[in-house]
């Protein structure tokens, strides 16, 4: 008899145990950030963490492996808070699916990355570190002891926050896989869509470039990055990411040949005045 798992994507048939989900856990509290680099972030270790569970899943040295860590090895980047949330509904995902789940996984980790990371920045590197370190440090100068232990009681109880949050997560993408699955479609969509919205975002806030050249008319003073505004509001950082995607996909083209050609010609058009830091 064929298992259920298999008929309908997972090769192995394999189910997550508690071993699973505790490797898991231990990667992810003492390696999230392992491979982090300007490209892709926290996907190289993202991949490292899941590893494991998806030889399990897929087998060693299969298409299906290979393609799935392709997927995983992404750009990724997440509050360190939440990200095994992801990871929770991604595992979901792919037990039940196996490799039919790619386009689903990709459109939910890229969707949530960005609400995520506002979150968990907002709420685990300012608000409490803020407000129980106050409490704590007050503690401390007063000379009572205790403002150590409740400092240290609250890096424990993040710790364990981040620790229950992945089988959670995993059961409610089962929940979500096996009986909401009619739904499926419309969540990967609106993920999807979701990610395009954060890219965007992030495009148009962190590539700072603009037109400083200007023409003197008479008494008036025309600038081209005002005119530039008025067709569209950041139209020079859009432009700018549509050639470095255009430059990435040319052949035998990598990302530090990529690099290297973006800052020469940063400096030649910022020494001809055509472009400056915005």
């Amino acid at each position: 008899m064929t298992n259920s798992n298999q008929q309908v994507g997972n090769p192995k048939g394999y189910k997550l145990t508690d071993a699973d989900f505790r490797q898991i856990n231990i990667r992810n509290l003492l390696f999230n950030q392992v491979g982090w680099n300007y490209e892709r972030m926290q996907g190289s270790g993202y991949l490292w963490i899941l590893l494991p569970q998806l030889r399990k899943m897929y087998g060693d040295r299969t298409p299906e492996l290979h393609k799935m860590m392709v997927m995983h090895n992404q750009f990724f980047n997440t509050s360190p808070f939440f990200n095994t949330i992801v990871k929770g509904i991604d595992l979901a995902l792919e037990e039940k699916q196996g490799v039919k789940s790619l386009e689903a996984v990709a459109g939910i980790k890229s969707g949530l990355m960005g609400p995520f990371a506002a979150i968990g920045d907002a709420i685990f590197a300012s608000l409490i570190p803020a407000i129980m370190g106050a409490i704590a440090a007050t503690m401390a100068i007063g000379g009572n002891p205790l403002g150590v232990g409740l400092w240290v009681a609250v890096a424990i109880a993040t710790m364990v926050f981040r620790w229950v949050q992945l089988k959670i997560a995993y059961r409610e993408g089962v929940h979500l896989v096996t009986n909401l699955g009619h739904k499926l479609n419309a969540l990967t969509n609106a993920a999807t869509v979701l990610g395009v919205f954060v890219v965007g975002v992030m495009c148009a806030t962190m590539v700072n470039v603009m037109v400083p050249f200007t023409a003197t008319i008479g008494e008036k003073v025309v600038s081209a990055q005002e005119n530039l505004d008025l067709i569209l509001p950041r139209l020079v950082p859009a432009l700018v990411v549509f050639f470095i995607y255009w430059l990435l996909g040319r052949p035998k083209m990598n990302s530090n040949k990529a690099i290297m050609i973006i800052i020469a010609l940063c400096i030649l058009l910022s020494w001809a005045g055509l472009l400056a830091k915005g």
